[in-house]
């Protein structure tokens, strides 16, 4: 199975390609296992490979169920006592929005652990009714899922293959029979293992949350014998690692965009700043990790380098008395803050020469006033306009 996979996908390391192994195994187990890990399969653009990790797991999981838009009705019907895996390609525009789709966020996290049921009212004699949550999950998406949904992941940070990788084409005609006679044999193997499997409590080389994750897995891998335990607690080890650092990272960008949203607030909400208007601020804040960022503190270059993974980018605009400097559009920050910051959008007061209240309700962009337009590169879409 391990040697099938990795000859249709490229996956990011060798412990990426064992944990997705133990993954599909796991899978045939499900309805003896204390939790149902998901499987995060992630990457920054289109052509990584994410759909293609789907179409191989769709051949050789315990009974599959593909999608792209799943509502959360459907999901509670289509779980049961033998729950099926559930595929979901695209899942980046089910949760594309800060606050959508939470009923939907919250069963997939419930089904991360065993006897989460979600109740609803049902029937005609409108009975409250427990609705089975558990079962395992693969979701692939462009860009970050919730943190809430990754916390219960085995995550695959997919890329673009390289000049020189190469993958055997995925051919309906020739991959689908041999995936499923791989499934068969494995399903087969693990069946009258289903009860040593429920008994098992191995050993973890982690703690908390990430070890009910890998827990199924290590299962699968300590049935197996020879290699395959050290090999997996060696991807779990190397693979929760370099997530705790992914969420490292990405919480000191959330604190750069609070910090920042403080700054323009203190400064009345101009239409932009300076870059060395910002970074002097950042790094006044003595509370702030800026002053230690890096080897001589937080400059330009890092700032522009962490916003980048925004979609924020600097410009030229002119500031008082004519003066032309690098900055940042206040407008350009809007969706970040409403994305990674939503608590801070509702209560975020608008600019003095902003547009119109309802145009703020609608979250749409203020219009750049006369005197502060930009010299160089627009800011984009939603940034101010060119000066003609």
């Amino acid at each position: 199975m391990r040697a099938a996979i990795g000859k249709y996908v490229v996956l990011p390391s060798d412990e990426a390609l064992t944990a997705v192994t133990l993954w599909v195994a796991a899978t045939h187990i499900q309805s003896v296992l204390q939790h149902a890990p998901r499987l995060a399969v992630v990457g920054p653009t289109k052509g990584c490979g994410k759909s293609r990790v789907l179409d191989v797991l769709h051949e050789t999981v315990h009974q599959p169920i593909m999608t792209v838009n799943m509502s959360t009705a459907v999901l509670f019907r289509v779980i049961g006592k033998n729950p099926r895996t559930i595929l979901v390609d695209e899942a980046d525009t089910i949760f594309s929005k800060a606050g959508e789709n939470e009923e939907l966020r919250g069963l997939l996290n419930a089904g991360h652990q065993r006897n989460r049921p979600a109740w609803r009212i049902s029937g005609p004699e409108h009975k409250p009714t427990p609705y089975p949550t558990f079962a395992m999950a693969a979701l692939a998406s462009i860009g970050d899922l919730p943190d809430t949904i990754t916390d219960r992941a085995v995550v695959l940070r997919m890329q673009k293959r390289k000049p020189g990788e190469k993958v055997t084409p995925f051919r309906s005609r020739y991959a689908v029979p041999e995936l499923n006679a791989l499934r068969d044999k494995l399903a087969a193997w693990l069946g009258p293992l289903r009860g040593t499997a429920a008994r098992m409590a191995p050993t973890m080389p982690v703690e908390d949350r990430a070890a009910d994750t890998w827990e199924p897995l290590v299962i699968i891998a300590d049935l197996a014998g020879g290699h395959w335990p050290a090999h997996a607690r060696a991807a779990c080890v190397a693979m929760t690692r370099f997530e705790a650092v992914q969420d490292e990272q990405t919480n000191l960008k959330t604190r750069l965009l609070r910090d920042i949203h403080r700054i323009f607030q203190a400064h009345g909400n101009p239409e932009s700043l300076s870059s060395l208007d910002l970074v002097t601020a950042l790094l006044q804040d003595p509370d702030a990790p800026w002053a230690e960022h890096g080897t001589k503190g937080l400059n330009a270059h890092h700032l522009g380098n962490m916003l980048r993974d925004f979609g924020i980018s600097p410009a030229n605009y002119r500031f008082d008395k004519g003066r032309q400097a690098k900055g940042y559009a206040r407008n350009r920050f809007l969706d970040s803050w409403a994305r990674h910051c939503p608590d801070l959008t509702e209560t975020a007061p608008a600019p003095a020469h902003d547009a119109t209240p309802a145009h703020r309700a609608q979250g749409k962009p203020p219009a750049a006033p006369a005197g502060q337009l930009p010299v160089g590169p627009p800011g984009g879409p939603t940034g101010p306009h060119r000066a003609r």
